[in-house]
C-alpha cells in the first residue's frame, strides 16, 4: 500500500512538473522549433534612430522592476498606449514606431514596453531562444506593473506586432474595465473562450493571408470565438506576408502597412477620443 502510495505521489509530481513546464513560455513559442518559422523571420535591417524618449522603470507586482521606452504627452494625461515589441525585443525598430504614434496621438502617454527586460535579438535564432524562455507570468507582472503606474483612472489601449501582437491582446485582457482598445498585428490570439471573456475593449486585427503560422485558419477561430463570447473584434486581411508592417524587415510590405497603419491610428484616435 505504502508502494503505491508513493507510486501515485510520483505521478502526482511529475504531472504537476509537466504542466508547469508546459505554461513556462509564451504561446508562440511553439514554433520555435519550426525551422521553416525561424527561416521566415530574416534578419532585421539596421536602422538609423535618435530618439526622444526616455527610458524608466517601475515596481512589478512580481517583487522585480519593469521597464519600458516612454514618451509622455506635453501635458499631464491618463492615456496610455501600451506598445509590445516583436520576437527582436525592444529595439529601435519599436522605439521608432513608439516615436510615430506618439508623434500623431498627442494628448496620449506611450509606453513602449520591454518583455524581454533587456534582452535584444538580432537573429532569428536568438530571438527564438530569448521568447522561448519567457515565462507569461513574468510578462504579465510587467503588463500589470505599467498598468499599476498608469493609474485607476487611467484607460489603456495597446498594440504590438508578432509576438507583441498576441500580448497586446493579453494586456487589454488584463487591463479589464480600463482597456478602451487593443491593436494587434499578425500576433497569435488566445484560444480559450475563458481566457477571452475578462476582454472589455474592442479589437482591431491586422494579419496577413501569406502568414504561414498566424494563419487565416487562425484568424477565423478566433473571430469565432469572439463571436462566441460577444466580443467586439474587425478583422482586416493583406495579401502579404508575416511581419508585413516591420520597415526594418526585409519582407515589408509598404503598401499594406501603410494602409493598416492607418487604420491602426484611425481606430486609436476614435478609441482615445
Amino acid at each position: 500500500m505504502r508502494h503505491l502510495t508513493s507510486i501515485l505521489t510520483l505521478l502526482v509530481i511529475a504531472c504537476l512538473f509537466g504542466c508547469q513546464q508546459q505554461n513556462q513560455s509564451d504561446p508562440m513559442a511553439r514554433f520555435v522549433k519550426d525551422q521553416s518559422f525561424i527561416n521566415a523571420h530574416e534578419k532585421p535591417l539596421v536602422i538609423n534612430f535618435v530618439g526622444t524618449g526616455k527610458t524608466i522603470s517601475f515596481p512589478t507586482p512580481d517583487g522585480k522592476t519593469g521597464s519600458a521606452y516612454a514618451l509622455m504627452a506635453a501635458k499631464p494625461s491618463k492615456k496610455y498606449l501600451l506598445v509590445i515589441h516583436e520576437w527582436w525585443g525592444l529595439n529601435d525598430n519599436i522605439k521608432k514606431e513608439a516615436e510615430r504614434l506618439a508623434d500623431s496621438l498627442k494628448t496620449v502617454n506611450v509606453i513602449a514596453l520591454d518583455i524581454y527586460d533587456g534582452k535584444v535579438a538580432t537573429s532569428p535564432d536568438e530571438a527564438g531562444k530569448i521568447m522561448s524562455t519567457i515565462a507569461p507570468t513574468r510578462a504579465e507582472a510587467i503588463v500589470k506593473g505599467a498598468i499599476a503606474m498608469a493609474g485607476k483612472k487611467a484607460k489603456i489601449g495597446t498594440i504590438g506586432w508578432c509576438f507583441g501582437g498576441g500580448w497586446s491582446l493579453r494586456s487589454s485582457i488584463l487591463a479589464g474595465s480600463q482597456g478602451i482598445g487593443c491593436v494587434m498585428y499578425y500576433g497569435m490570439p488566445v484560444e480559450k473562450a475563458s481566457d477571452l471573456a475578462p476582454l472589455k475593449a474592442d479589437v482591431l486585427g491586422l494579419f496577413g493571408k501569406k502568414d504561414a503560422f498566424i494563419n487565416p485558419g487562425v484568424v477565423k477561430k478566433f473571430e469565432e470565438l469572439a463571436a462566441a463570447t460577444g466580443k467586439k473584434v474587425e478583422i482586416h486581411s493583406y495579401d502579404a506576408d508575416h511581419a508585413f508592417a516591420n520597415p526594418s524587415n526585409p519582407k515589408f510590405d509598404a503598401v499594406a502597412a501603410k494602409e493598416a497603419n492607418g487604420l491602426a491610428l484611425a481606430f486609436l484616435k476614435k478609441k482615445f477620443n
